[in-house]
């Protein structure tokens, strides 16, 4: 693929604006496996901004959600990460108005959580995978934490006296205390989640073979969260001894009913843990410089016929996936890809919310899936890099 950094110095270019960061982790002698939010350890790791987008891509089957996240704009989480030989851990803040924890008891109310997200395969920074859900093959690994209350049933261990609601027991005064503590002792008290992703519908959860810690504590006094994960380099399901990561994040607001694909998430960010991973820090970091009125020409002649954004909107709702905050979650590399190759990466179990008339895909013979937008490898190179720019500007901003 050519280099879609074009010379600043070109009469009437626009740079589009930075989507990721280079968070650069630090390195320490000490064990990983154990840390929390409150650590000190953390003092010495640099703090990264890092923009979190709604996802736009697909929406939710829910009116009262969609109502309630109408109008959301972009966050900001403040990030830092540590490693040694053998672990990496993140730390990631990011302010919320509400403290939402999940109940188990109601379908109507929804946990706070975020989550931490890594490519199974990154050796071609400009082929990561699909942001959020991965495709098939290119999948991703994805770590979440919910804010959950205590839960006891099922535990595994069979004391079902105790996995009955206090006022259903015959116990008064002190044997009631005795039963609620014996009821607290046998309770998960955490809801951490590891999965593989390779398309919607697709998480598969992960219940063996992956050493990893998460930790989330809300601040009532600044209204925030804070949220760690600690994991091991290499395990059966990555590999991220290398100069620098791809990483994702990806924020819930219970509050606002979010849950599945109900978010804010990042796009590709590099992590840097030694020298030697330029390239892929340059493909998600370079600017993209072009005529972003050309591009924004070359969308409304070759895009906006099945594409909406949030200012153009001269197509039926989710005749394609909606483009809104495109520029905040998706790469250059990505958007060239799909501009020139569409069928390269088809996201299996697509919206649902798609016009029926106008599928995302089609299965051809061999079983494979074929996009229904057409190549735009005709285009010139220019053309391409203008409308790329262009892309990279869609996005919400902050509130």
């Amino acid at each position: 693929m050519k280099k879609l950094l074009l010379s600043g110095a070109v009469a009437g270019l626009l740079a589009s604006s930075l989507w990721s960061a280079n968070i650069e982790a630090k390195k320490t002698e000490h064990s990983l496996t154990d840390i929390s939010v409150m650590s000190p350890l953390w003092k010495d790791a640099k703090v990264v901004e890092v923009n979190l987008y709604p996802q736009t891509t697909v929406k939710m089957n829910d009116k009262k959600a969609n109502e309630l996240n109408a109008d959301n704009g972009s966050k900001i989480a403040k990030v830092q990460a540590l490693y040694n030989e053998k672990e990496i851990a993140f730390l990631i803040r990011w302010k919320d108005d509400t403290l939402s924890i999940q109940k188990g008891y109601r379908s109507d109310a929804y946990g706070d959580g975020f989550a931490v997200q890594f490519a199974q395969d990154f050796s071609n920074p400009e082929q990561l995978p699909y942001i959020g859900m991965g495709s098939e093959g290119r999948e991703v690994f994805v770590h979440l934490q919910k804010a959950t209350p205590n839960t006891f049933e099922p535990n595994g261990k069979g004391n079902v006296e105790l996995q009955v609601g206090r006022k259903n027991t015959p116990y008064f005064e002190e044997e009631l205390k005795n039963f609620d503590k014996a009821v607290k002792a046998e309770a998960t008290v955490d809801y951490e989640r590891n999965f593989v992703a390779g398309g919607f519908r697709s998480m598969t959860q992960v219940r063996e073979g992956v050493e990893s810690n998460m930790d989330m504590i809300y601040n009532m006094k600044r209204d925030c969260w804070k949220g760690s994960l600690s994991r091991e380099l290499k395990d059966e399901y990555l590999d991220l001894n290398a100069p620098a990561i791809p990483v994702a994040f990806a924020v819930w607001d219970g509050g606002k009913n979010n849950r599945d694909g109900l978010k804010l998430l990042s796009g590709w960010n590099s992590v840097t843990l030694s020298a030697g991973g330029e390239k892929l820090v340059s493909a998600l970091n370079d600017e993209v410089a072009g005529d972003l009125a050309n591009g924004k020409a070359q969308f409304e002649a070759n895009c906006a016929a099945c594409h909406l954004t949030k200012d153009i909107q001269m197509s039926v709702p989710f005749m394609a996936p909606d483009l809104s905050n495109i520029g905040g979650y998706a790469s250059a590399g990505y958007l060239k890809e799909s501009i020139v190759d569409p069928s390269a990466v088809v996201v299996p179990g697509y919206n649902r919310n798609a016009h029926k008339n106008t599928p995302w895909y089609n299965v051809d013979e061999n079983g494979n899936r074929v996009s229904t937008m057409p190549s735009f490898s005709w285009m010139d190179e220019k053309s391409q890099t203008d409308l790329i720019a262009y892309l990279k500007t869609l996005k919400a901003e902050g509130k």
